[in-house]
């Protein structure tokens, strides 16, 4: 599992991303629930996640952030990651962000899958 923290802030909002290899829901479930283990991300107010399952297909939740779930699954697909979950958690600063709630949602899951990437050893597993 990568997390990395403290991605983007804007207004009082807090963005954070994880990513990491899954195959079946229950291990989506088990990569939720680990890192909900993390006192600072147990009291995150959003948790929106996608992951593209070889024999699942396609999953995704919103967590209560609109279409957060949709943007992450596009850019899954769009890179062709089988068996990948990527996590955008958002700590609320009080302020509503609009459109640009998506822009840090496409900046999370980007530098999430690039820090994934570069942890795996051999040749691209999209590859």
């Amino acid at each position: 599992m990568i997390v990395l923290e403290d991605l983007v802030r804007d207004r009082g909002s807090r963005y954070a991303a994880a990513a990491g290899p899954v195959r079946t829901r229950a291990e989506i479930d088990a990569f939720l629930a680990t890192l909900r283990l993390r006192r600072k991300f147990d009291r995150a107010t959003h948790h929106s996640w996608a992951a593209l399952l070889s024999d699942g297909g396609p999953l995704k939740n919103d967590d209560g952030e609109a279409g957060a779930g949709a943007g992450i699954l596009k850019m899954l697909e769009r890179e062709a990651w089988p068996d990948t979950i990527v996590v955008v958690t958002r700590w609320y600063g009080g302020v509503h962000l609009g459109g640009d709630r998506f822009a840090h949602i496409v900046t999370c899951t980007r530098a999430a899958l690039a820090a994934f990437r570069a942890t795996l050893d051999g040749p691209d597993p999209r590859r």
